[in-house]
């Protein structure tokens, strides 16, 4: 499987996201009738109040935001592979996707490299590019997609690997690394709990962790699917945030 696949062409990445507010009460009128006529349609609406169903909203491009993205890179040697991981991460949404983006144009903007995530085709790549689009900004050429073929699309997704063609159901990152025996941390948070520890705890520290730790992941169900060893901790190199 995947083996035409050059890993040194890939980035890996992970998004974090969280409602745009800290709750209900504190979105204005319009936000708040829009956020109704959205909860509505979710499922669970018939048990829950759209101020419970808020708890959800950072899925939603059009009423959350990001707060961290984090992304890998492999270096091949002889006998294993190096993986670096940095992150960006803040309270100004906007500041932090500008600094992805001027990653993705200075090392990545052309046709030789793919973005890689796990459900990255319905989630992590469209909301980049909603957010980005919003706050007004050119979108970099690997997120850059609309009118291109789906063959000309450079994004690959774990996910959508293991369908194989199958269209029936989701299958997460924490499933898939425990059948491929990919050790995982025992201390991360629930993927439910970020937007709590971000308005409660305000720990956009205890998040950029986490979203590392599912890049990793990622990174190790790539190498899983091609058949070749996984990462050792010593391969894993993590950047700073000023460090490009």
């Amino acid at each position: 499987m995947l083996e035409q696949l050059d890993l040194e062409r890939v980035l890996v990445l992970d998004i974090e996201t969280v409602s745009q507010k800290p709750d209900f009460d504190s979105l204005d009128k319009v936000s708040q009738d829009l956020w109704q006529l959205k909860a509505a349609n979710l499922k669970g609406a018939d048990q829950q109040t759209p101020e419970e169903l808020y708890s959800r909203a950072g899925i939603y491009a059009e009423f959350g935001k990001i707060v961290c993205i984090s992304v890998g890179i492999f270096r091949a040697y002889d006998d294993h592979f190096q993986f670096r991981v940095k992150s960006f991460f803040s309270h100004d949404e906007k500041e932090l996707l500008e600094q992805f983006a001027e990653l993705l144009n200075s090392r990545f903007d052309n046709n030789r490299f793919l973005l890689a995530a796990h459900n990255g085709k319905e989630f992590d790549f469209p909301y980049l590019s909603r957010r980005m689009t919003i706050h007004g900004m050119k979108l970099p050429l690997l997120l850059d997609t609309p009118g291109k073929k789906p063959w000309e699309v450079p994004h690959l997704d774990t996910m959508e690997l293991w369908k194989f063609g199958d269209y029936k159901s989701f299958t997460s990152l924490k499933l898939l690394a425990h059948i491929f025996d990919i050790p995982t941390p025992k201390d991360d948070i629930d993927g439910s709990q970020v937007g709590q520890v971000y308005w409660q705890e305000n720990n956009l520290e205890r998040i950029r962790v986490y979203c590392q730790k599912d890049v990793i992941t990622v990174a190790q169900l790539l190498l899983r699917f091609m058949g070749k060893p996984l990462l050792s901790e010593e391969a894993l190199i993590f950047a700073d945030q000023e460090d490009a």
